[in-house]
């Protein structure tokens, strides 16, 4: 019984589970996204810490010149040490800064008049789209695979 226990807690099987708590939208300019991390976990476990990020998923393009990249746009890690008992329930919160990057057609709309036409046109000719999400992973002693969770949220 003690092996699989012990291989279970390695795999995250029965382990911490992540359960992130962060408002839908976000205010571009607050430059800043206050949350919660939830764990919870039905065996004795170790956290040793939290790593809290905001992700951008960029795309453009279209068919098969579509193309895909990542922006890590802030990231905070919030200290553990400390351990969770099967039911208990830690809530810790989070204060994550954060940066935009900004595309040159993002940079032309901002200008306004003639330019910022010009920069809705390049964005909209190259079908430009940014998902932004907010991703927290616990790094649990015991566990070869870390619970995480990831959350989508809107920038307005």
């Amino acid at each position: 019984m003690g092996f699989l226990k012990k291989f279970k807690d390695k795999l995250g099987i029965g382990g911490v589970k992540v359960e992130l708590k962060v408002p839908g939208q976000i205010a571009k300019d607050s430059g800043i996204i206050e949350g919660t991390v939830v764990l919870t976990t039905k065996s004795e476990q170790e956290v040793v810490d939290i790593t809290v990020q905001l992700l951008e998923e960029y795309t453009t393009g279209r068919g098969d010149d579509k193309q895909e990249k990542e922006f890590e746009l802030g990231e905070v890690k919030v200290p553990g040490g400390f351990s969770i008992a099967p039911g208990d329930t830690k809530e810790v919160p989070f204060s994550l800064p954060f940066t935009l990057v900004k595309s040159n057609a993002d940079d032309l709309k901002e200008m306004g008049g003639a330019l910022g036409t010009l920069g809705k046109l390049g964005k909209f000719a190259n079908n430009e789209k940014s998902s932004y999400f907010v991703d927290a992973e616990a790094d649990v002693k015991s566990a070869a695979l870390d619970p995480s969770d990831k959350k989508e949220v809107k920038l307005v």
